[in-house]
């Protein structure tokens, strides 16, 4: 309870004087003088404001209303211009994917045409060297047929010999194993 002690100490001690009368601006005796300044007030601001500050603003709202604008016009622009850059990367990239395509086709064509002359050069160098193995085979069987011929010859002249005791004709050994009738 300090502050409240303090506070009537302070009234009671007081020489201030009392306030007596009314607050001067809701006097009614000094409304004219008020009216008076209130409308020189109010007329130096109504004349400052309408000459220098609200043009002012008028025309900075005028330059945004301008800057605005224009930065829309840029933007639709450059809008335009990213779509037809866009367009045109669509139609460079699906000519670049046809050609690609094309040269893929071209080289599979190529490597399948030098596959297929490779394998019939191969095929044919394979056929040459079967037929010279045939040939080879052919003549090795005809001198083996040649060779079993007079071996056998050999094996009846040595039976007979064995048999007989004496050596048989060459040329009737070679018609017994010929198969002609003797």
């Amino acid at each position: 309870m300090f502050i409240s002690d303090a506070f009537a100490a302070t009234a009671a001690n007081s020489s201030a004087p009392a306030a007596k009368g009314v607050f001067p601006p809701f006097d009614v005796s000094t409304f004219p003088a008020q009216l008076f300044w209130l409308v020189i007030t109010f007329g130096t601001l109504y004349f400052v404001m309408s000459r220098i500050a609200l043009p002012r603003v008028a025309k900075i709202l005028d330059t945004r209303r301008l800057r605005i604008g224009n930065d829309l016009d840029v933007a639709a622009a450059a809008q335009k211009l990213a779509e037809e850059a866009g367009a045109h990367y669509e139609r460079t990239l699906a000519d670049a994917k046809a050609t690609v395509q094309k040269s893929v086709q071209d080289v599979r064509y190529n490597l399948a045409a030098d596959s297929d002359a490779k394998r019939k050069a191969l095929e044919s160098n394979l056929n040459a060297r079967l037929a010279e193995a045939e040939t080879k085979i052919a003549a090795g069987k005809a001198q083996a047929m040649n060779n079993v011929s007079a071996i056998a010859t050999e094996a009846a002249g040595a039976i007979v010999r064995q048999i007989t005791g004496r050596d048989a004709d060459p040329q009737a050994l070679a018609k017994a194993v010929a198969g002609q009738n003797v």
